[in-house]
């Protein structure tokens, strides 16, 4: 087992010059390594995903935990990610010799702020739920308050939104705790054209299809999701080819909690379509995963692509900071 130790700052922008300046704090958080995904399993195949390691994340801190969406920079190392309590966070995975994920370093958490330059504490007003990076934007998308705002990057701490997207179906149609989850861009090189795209968790059709849509774009326009009960959709991904890989997960007292990844082909996502696709991984709990809620798709320097997914802990003693890696098999990129 490895731990390691590290700092988070804890950021609250100023909210006004007449204002006290917003408290700083160090948290410290300990990461210890999972090296099986199946419990009492040294089995590392899993359907086309390579389980490569993990970590667990714990700290005294309260303030440390609930994250929603991540996504990572070229190279696979530093991050972004965002908690459904309306806050940042910047970062970075350390490996160890083995190239295994070992813990985590340098992570800044901030305030979001709003139009104004203000901090939200509001949780209904910054509940951040989806995530997306693209040259010079990072994209928020927000369930309870539902929107998709765009800041600047680099800068996007420290700023208030820029810009929004419109949604292709009216804001009415998403339910209170079940809207906008998923927020993903589109390879450029695609029939999407680097479109940012967004699946609702449990906001349904008159079909009973989940409510999706392609915000820009010559394909702009609603899709919908084939809805598997009893699976909700908390976050998701492309893939170098462009298919999309859809991170959903369940709970209830008969079944217990459980996760799976499903693959969206690209060529079914447009303006109209009702999209299904295969499970790549299915997991309950006699694996290691919890509230999982955040998947990101990376490309290695070598070349692999690579899944890396973290859980949400709801800032309860009951689950637990996670982040997975799988990596995918050549024939499946």
């Amino acid at each position: 087992m490895l731990r390691c130790t590290l700092a988070v700052l804890f950021l609250l922008t100023p909210i006004a010059a007449t204002r006290a300046e917003a408290p700083r704090e160090t948290i410290s958080v300990h990461s210890r390594q999972i090296t099986e995904f199946k419990v009492g399993s040294e089995a590392t195949t899993f359907g086309a995903l390579e389980f490569v390691g993990g970590i667990e994340m714990t700290s005294a801190n309260r303030l440390f935990g609930a994250l929603s969406a991540i996504r990572f920079r070229p190279g696979g190392n530093s991050f972004v990610a965002v908690m459904d309590t309306g806050h940042w966070i910047e970062g970075a995975v350390i490996r160890d010799e083995a190239g295994r994920l070992a813990g985590l370093t340098d992570l800044i958490a901030t305030s979001m702020t709003d139009a104004n330059g203000v901090a939200q504490h509001e949780k209904w007003k910054v509940d951040s739920e989806g995530l997306a990076l693209r040259q010079g934007e990072v994209i928020v998308s927000f369930e309870q308050s539902p929107r998709v705002d765009i800041y600047p990057d680099p800068g996007f701490s420290s700023s208030p939104p820029i810009g929004q997207l419109s949604l292709p179906f009216p804001a009415t149609e998403l339910r209170k705790n079940g809207g906008l989850e998923m927020l993903a861009i589109a390879p450029k090189d695609g029939p999407l054209a680097g479109a940012a795209i967004v699946v609702s968790e449990r906001s349904v059709d008159e079909e009973d299809n989940l409510l999706a849509g392609i915000l820009e774009g010559p394909m702009r326009g609603t899709f919908t999701v084939v809805r598997n009960d009893p699976y909700a959709v908390t976050d998701g991904a492309f893939l170098p080819s462009g298919d999309l890989l859809l991170l959903e997960r369940r709970f209830n007292l008969a079944s217990g909690l459980g996760m799976r990844i499903r693959r969206i082909p690209a060529a079914e996502i447009r303006p109209g379509a009702v999209v299904d696709g295969e499970v790549l991984l299915e997991a309950d709990m006699g694996y290691q995963i919890d509230n999982m809620e955040g998947l990101d798709v990376v490309t290695t320097p070598g070349g692999e692509t690579r899944l890396i997914l973290v859980s949400d802990d709801n800032h309860s003693i009951l689950e637990r900071n996670l982040m997975l890696e799988f990596r995918l098999g050549a024939y499946s990129n």
